[in-house]
């Protein structure tokens, strides 16, 4: 089976224009762009779309590559005391003289729909509830709740331990009483570890995983992007050296979100989710 991010963002992103149309405030998502970076831009562009179709106020705020952190700062802190805003989002990567520490901290953290703030943060890691939860790690969450993939007592290797995906994931799937093994670019006898696994999520950004290297029947999750040598968009699953077919990948799995149109899609659903979340008061966010 698929675990088709694609299918299941359109229903929540339907559901949530809905939900806007009813709302007598409209909230309102602003984003900071700092720089040139096109991956970056084509992001935000992505986001202030979705926003736009969804009945959501957004406003995008494009600062030059060489912008002071004082005027960066200076612009969150308007955007904290703007009560029109009810969501602050600063798209990363930042330009390198500009610190990402100083820039999260002064996020209001009732208005951090990215859960980036160490109030956030914190209160994830210690097992309460933040404002928001990190948008990729709930995304796939609410992807694996839509499955019916099963967490409670079963194994869970992540692979990767970024701020954004791998750590947060961890503190989530903990909390729901799941057993998680943590797995990086130092971990030795990563196979052996994948392989004893229930369920795989990968966001290492290149190719590490292996159909085979994977239980039969297991459920995979793929985070990462990455293009191959023909310019492909593809992820953490090297599967053309044991399947000729994706069809086939399928057949292997119990579940396998393929990339593109699995975790990607489930993202955004799950930051617009967050921006609603803040007009409404509703915290942590509503999920579906």
């Amino acid at each position: 089976m698929i675990l088709d991010g694609k299918a299941l963002s359109k229903i929540i992103l339907e559901k949530i224009k809905l939900k806007v149309e009813q709302m007598e405030k409209k909230p309102h998502l602003a984003v900071i762009l700092a720089g040139d970076d096109e991956a970056s831009r084509l992001y935000v562009n992505n986001k202030k779309r979705t926003a736009n179709a969804l009945g959501i106020k957004s406003t995008v705020i494009e600062l030059p590559s060489d912008v002071s952190e004082e005027s960066l700062l200076k612009h969150i802190q308007e955007l904290n005391e703007d009560k029109d805003v009810t969501g602050i989002l600063v798209q990363m990567p930042l330009p390198e003289h500009i610190s990402r520490e100083h820039v999260v901290c002064a996020i209001d953290p009732l208005k951090d729909v990215d859960c980036f703030t160490p109030e956030n943060v914190g209160k994830l890691a210690i097992g309460a509830k933040p404002y928001f939860y990190p948008v990729t790690p709930q995304g796939i969450l609410i992807l694996l709740d839509y499955y019916n993939v099963e967490l409670d007592g079963r194994h869970v290797v992540v692979i990767g331990r970024s701020n954004i995906v791998g750590k947060p994931m961890a503190h989530m799937l903990l909390q729901r009483n799941a057993t998680v093994t943590i797995c990086h670019s130092h971990t030795k006898n990563l196979e052996e570890i994948i392989k004893a696994a229930d369920i795989v999520i990968s966001a290492a950004g290149k190719k590490v995983v292996r159909c085979k290297m994977v239980k039969y029947k297991s459920v995979f999750v793929d985070v990462g992007i990455s293009r191959d040598t023909r310019g492909k968009l593809t992820g953490d699953l090297n599967w053309e050296d044991d399947f000729e077919n994706f069809s086939d990948v399928v057949s292997y799995f119990g579940r396998v979100s393929p990339v593109p149109g699995g975790v990607g899609p489930m993202t955004i659903a799950s930051l617009m989710l967050n921006t609603i979340s803040c007009q409404a008061g509703e915290y942590p966010a509503i999920l579906y």
